[in-house]
């Protein structure tokens, strides 16, 4: 089966302006400017299947928003090819946007001074959405995301979350068969974030929608998101599972042992050190093949354990340390 979405070495290149010092040189910048290439989307290639949920990872200015901006017929490549739907985004933008949704964090498609419920009317009048496929998806969206209560609200006078939890139910009023989301729960508190990725997760898995979700929230990708792909300085770096993503990253896994008394210096054979005080020690594991059971089998016998706790990288803590390395690589050449 061809996939729903694909990227073939696509580059996207932008002209930005070099300033020249002082009053001649910005006279000179009027008269004839100078501008340098930037590589914002640098030969990325992935292919994304009907009813995947993916997300698009990497620190500000990795191309991510950019390649959304592609993939959604915003921007056209300057080179490579982007399939969406088995189109070009560009070159068929009207037939695509009757089949995707689009929501971004910083920007709203709601009609400010207007109540929710005609920003929803409008929605269905421009996508000529049906009318019993509108009443089906505005009864059930407003379920799941709990929009009962402000439906007759201004949206001027929404919170931020809810406006959030409208922007994405509106996004899928027309059934679309992607879900393109750029940063969804910024500026969310705890509670919202919540509400928000429960629902992303219902609808991938109840209805099929695919989701292509840019965040630098990784919170969402762990709770969303299955498969992952990260960017940096516009180039490609990984493209697959979380738990692949810990071993090529190499973000070891977390020991921490509590004692019924002051235990002294802890030797634990295949752990590093990691500090601890009190009746606590951490170490950090070693991926030498060894199971827990052996490396606390090697514990001398009057430890005197009480608990044991493991504790997984997290995708943060997995970026970090790569983006830790990059800079102490750059430092040392």
């Amino acid at each position: 089966m061809a996939p729903i979405i694909s990227a073939e070495h696509v580059t996207k290149v932008f002209r930005q302006r070099v300033r020249r010092p002082g009053l001649l040189g910005s006279l000179r910048d009027l008269a004839a400017p100078v501008t340098r290439p930037v590589n914002a989307v640098d030969d990325i290639s992935f292919a994304i299947a009907a009813g995947e949920a993916v997300g698009y990872l990497g620190p500000n200015g990795a191309g991510k928003s950019t390649m959304i901006k592609m993939l959604t017929g915003i921007l056209a490549p300057s080179s490579g090819k982007v399939m969406v739907l088995g189109r070009h985004p560009q070159a068929n933008r009207v037939e695509n946007a009757r089949q995707i949704g689009v929501v971004f964090g910083q920007r709203t498609q709601l009609w400010w001074e207007l109540p929710l419920s005609e920003s929803f009317e409008l929605h269905r009048r421009m996508y000529r959405v049906p009318s019993e496929v509108f009443a089906r998806n505005r009864a059930d969206l407003t379920e799941m995301m709990g929009l009962a209560s402000f439906l007759e609200r201004p949206v001027r006078h929404l919170s931020l979350g809810q406006r959030m939890r409208a922007e994405i139910a509106m996004a899928l009023m027309h059934d679309p068969k992607i879900l393109f989301l750029d940063e969804p729960t910024i500026g969310l508190d705890v509670v919202a974030k919540d509400v928000v990725r429960k629902f992303l997760s219902r609808i991938n898995r109840e209805r099929g929608t695919t989701i292509i979700l840019t965040t630098h929230d990784l919170q969402d990708i762990e709770e969303i998101c299955p498969r992952l792909i990260m960017v940096d300085e516009g180039k490609l770096l990984f493209d697959g599972a979380v738990a692949d993503l810990r071993a090529r990253f190499g973000a070891r896994r977390r020991l921490v042992l509590e004692f019924s008394r002051e235990p002294g210096f802890v030797h634990l054979a295949g752990a590093e050190p990691d500090g601890g005080e009190g009746h606590l020690r951490s170490f950090l594991l070693n991926d030498d093949g060894r199971s827990l059971v052996e490396l606390l089998a090697a514990l001398q016998a009057d430890a005197d354990l009480r608990d044991v706790r493991l504790h997984e990288p997290g995708i943060e803590e997995i970026i970090r340390t790569h983006y830790q390395r990059r800079i102490e690589t750059g430092r040392a050449a």
